[in-house]
């Protein structure tokens, strides 16, 4: 049986969220601005003439009551974000996030289920909720028009679920792939759902635009594929194919042939931490030194921040830019990174060290390997990244580390107890070394974007302890933290006090 696969993009975002911060916003024109743009706006601001990505001029004469908030801080929006996937992951354990407004979610478990409970209850009562792409009829003897019809039902119950929960609205796409599912959500906005049946696949696709509306079409693609005269899918399906390999290699071709007839068998990867951390900031012009290091400070403090709540070290640092381009309308981005240096990755997550000079200095260089400086340049865009990220097992929560004290010896003691069979931390200083980061940072080359990698979160469960004495306990050790221990650990500081 083939899956079913739910795509949901929350309306407006942004919007939502500030007017779930600031209720008495409801209800009323707002804007979410970013430096001169609105990147989004309520509906209805969108009812009197105001569209995302509109500048605030254009927005006020549209619009003279339009509130407007600043949005340039994303962590709001993080954070709910990151409940809605949290939400979706009590229904369901194969929730992807996309971005901070998309989740995917493979409802196929789900379905079954389902079909299962209705089949032995003697009850075939099945209907669609929400749209059906073309207002094509099902058919109740296909298996697959059955599993979907199913699969929006309990989109429905998702979506009121993440309403009645976190008070966001959103729209949900319902079809047998991630592909098709977020290509038909938004049929139909605000606060609404769609289903695509195998049947209209080609009736979506051909619907689209331009090629770039399909994702995984990027910018640069698309400009090639226009300049061998392909402008829509129906172009893409009849283009030869070993033409196509040719000038995009085999693997590329082959992918985004499968995509323009809307083939997709990427799997829903459950969504772990994230696997890095960046912020950026894009302007108009910025064309000195001195502007790039005010930029960059002015980047670190929020990101540094989001790594020490997150309690994971980073271990790589990256610098991307954008340069103008009176032809591409964005422009081309371009980056440069390198390790943390070892005596950065002691002062990171440290209150007390003042991090921000080393780092800016750090990327001073990776800034320098990219633009020379020599020569006037026009920067549109800054982005700073921390990436690779590795647990502290001293300081990670389940670690034996985590629940031991070290505490003063007592007035005269001359002692104090130090529990030496916790494993050593590997010194970082004897693995990437000074000499190799110099080398690595001064390395020419620019970086490659990665996929993110996926991590599973374990969990510790708490074993039966049993009442020991108090005058077994070794000195410092917190005798309540002591008893939560799993036995095989209370064993093992014991004996080390024998010793």
């Amino acid at each position: 049986a083939g899956r079913v696969v739910l795509h949901l993009d929350l309306d407006c975002f942004y919007a939502q969220v500030e007017m779930i911060l600031h209720p008495e916003f409801r209800e009323k024109p707002l804007g979410v601005q970013q430096k001169s743009i609105v990147v989004t706006c309520n509906y209805e601001a969108r009812k009197l003439g105001v569209k995302k990505m509109m500048s605030v001029k254009d927005a006020k004469e549209k619009c003279p009551e339009l509130i407007l908030v600043n949005g340039e801080d994303l962590t709001p929006y993080r954070d709910m974000s990151y409940k809605v996937t949290e939400l979706l992951g009590e229904f369901c354990p194969l929730v992807e996030r996309l971005g901070l407004d998309e989740n995917f979610v493979d409802i196929t478990e789900i379905v079954e289920k389902r079909l299962k409970q209705l089949q032995q209850s003697g009850s075939s009562r099945v209907c669609v909720s929400g749209h059906i792409y073309n207002n094509q009829t099902i058919n109740w003897q296909d298996t697959t028009h059955i599993r979907l019809a199913v699969g929006s039902q309990i989109a429905k119950e998702f979506r009121e679920a993440v309403a009645a929960r976190l008070g966001l609205t959103g729209c949900a796409g319902v079809a047998t792939n991630k592909l098709l599912s977020k290509l038909v959500s938004g049929t139909f906005k605000p606060n609404q759902q769609t289903l695509l049946l195998p049947e209209s696949c080609q009736d979506l696709l051909h619907s689209l635009e331009s090629i770039q509306k399909v994702p995984g079409i990027g910018f640069r693609t698309a400009q090639h594929l226009e300049m061998l005269g392909v402008r829509n899918l129906s172009d893409l399906q009849g283009f030869p194919a070993a033409e196509l390999q040719k000038e995009l290699g085999v693997s590329a071709a082959q992918r985004i042939q499968k995509l323009s007839y809307g083939e997709d068998d990427s799997p829903v990867t459950p969504s772990g931490p994230p696997q890095s951390f960046s912020d950026e900031d894009s302007f108009k012009k910025c064309s000195s030194e001195v502007e790039v290091k005010e930029k960059i400070e002015e980047l670190l403090p929020n990101l540094l921040d989001r790594i020490s709540k997150d309690g994971r070290q980073p271990h790589t640092i990256r610098l991307s830019i954008r340069q103008f381009s009176s032809s591409q309308t964005w422009g081309r981005r371009e980056s440069r990174q390198c390790p943390l240096p070892p005596h950065l990755l002691q002062k990171l997550g440290q209150a007390s060290s003042n991090i921000v000079p080393p780092l800016v200095d750090l990327l001073m260089k990776l800034f320098r390997k990219m633009i020379d400086v020599q020569l006037p340049f026009h920067l549109t865009l800054l982005s700073v990244c921390f990436s690779n990220l590795k647990d502290l097992p001293s300081s990670k929560k389940g670690s034996i580390g985590f629940y031991l004290k070290q505490m003063a010896p007592a007035a005269g003691s001359g002692k104090r107890f130090f529990c030496t069979f916790l494993p050593q931390e590997e010194d970082v200083s004897q693995g990437e070394g000074t000499a190799s980061w110099h080398q690595n940072c001064n390395s020419p080359g620019t970086t490659k974007t990665r996929k993110l990698s996926e991590e599973k979160q374990n969990y510790v469960k708490k074993a039966a302890i049993p009442d020991f004495s108090f005058h077994l306990f070794p000195e410092a050790i917190d005798q309540e933290v002591f008893k939560e221990l799993p036995e095989d650990i209370q064993k093992e500081i014991l004996c080390g006090k024998s010793k």
